[in-house]
């Protein structure tokens, strides 16, 4: 099934949906991630990774994982849906051998989070997972492991299909380009800040958090990169750049805080994140609400 996969359903935004949850943080909300899902699919994203990074992966059970999944097949019938599988073997291929039945169109292999790693060992890891689903893989790569040339020789097994990269490097990036194409498909892994650059560089598509709050700016960012008229991509990064630096501050600790709490601030109820996510004080949300403001009306404004 991987062989056939067509590349270009991924070149375009990304979105990464926070998951919503109860009051104490114990349970999920999937009718608040299904209405928000909805919401995004109506103004144009068609690329959706539920309950991956900014969705708190490394915080949900296997079974919440799927719940995730199922509401954003159903909240948008027409995306494309991938599901991230990572962390410990057995929790991964759990996910792995439900994902299709759950509406997933392809798995997003989260990166790795255990010490001691090696290609090799991530080799083994890879193929235990590919080895329970017939569905096309994309990596998601934040580190040395696995390396670029694991990915292309993977790439021309044929399981893995693209490459979600965010490691913020253009030369290395380039020149794995240049390998990589018409083998897998490139995107840019670290959203809007780094988007231009990367697709300058080669990439067709990027992941996304603000576009749960700016999906206009950043569809309109995203086709101004396409048409090549940079200039203007580049506006449209610097309106919604205050959103990407917040979150960046102190080691990217406010990446999922701040989405979630904008997205609270919208009129979904997402609850709390979960520890070891940073809980925001008021200070800090009167600073969020003060930031977004201005943006939301550029957003508003947009047609």
């Amino acid at each position: 099934m991987s062989r056939n996969w067509d590349f270009s359903r991924l070149d375009t935004v990304q979105l990464v949906p926070p998951t919503p949850f109860t009051p104490d943080g114990r349970g999920i909300r999937p009718e608040v991630l299904l209405e928000l899902v909805q919401r995004r699919a109506a103004e144009g994203i068609r690329v959706f990774l539920p309950a991956a990074g900014t969705g708190e992966f490394h915080s949900l059970s296997a079974l919440e994982v799927l719940a995730c999944v199922s509401m954003t097949r159903m909240g948008a019938p027409n995306a494309v849906v991938l599901a991230p599988v990572g962390g410990a073997l057995g929790h991964a291929c759990e996910i792995a051998s439900q994902a299709a039945g759950h509406g997933a169109d392809a798995l997003l292999l989260m990166p790795p989070v255990h010490p001691y790693l090696c290609d090799a060992g991530f080799r083994d890891y890879f193929q235990a997972i590919a080895a329970m689903t017939d569905l096309p893989i994309v990596a998601y790569k934040r580190g040395p492991v696995p390396s670029e040339a694991l990915l292309l020789d993977l790439g021309r097994i044929g399981r893995l299909v693209g490459v979600k990269y965010a490691v913020n490097e253009m030369d290395a990036f380039r020149r794995f380009v240049t390998k990589a194409t018409g083998l897998l498909g490139i995107y840019c892994g670290t959203a809007e800040r780094f988007a231009p650059f990367m697709m300058l560089a080669g990439a067709t598509g990027y992941t996304t958090g603000a576009g749960n709050l700016v999906p206009r700016i950043t569809l309109a960012m995203h086709a101004a990169l396409v048409a090549g008229d940079s200039g203007e991509a580049l506006r449209l990064l610097d309106i919604l750049r205050p959103i990407e630096d917040y979150r960046a501050r102190d080691g990217e600790s406010y990446n999922i805080s701040l989405i979630k709490y904008a997205v609270n601030h919208l009129g979904f109820d997402m609850g709390p994140v979960r520890p070891p996510q940073r809980q925001l004080t008021s200070n800090e949300q009167a600073e969020i609400a003060a930031l977004l403001q201005p943006i939301l009306a550029v957003e508003q404004a947009m047609p």
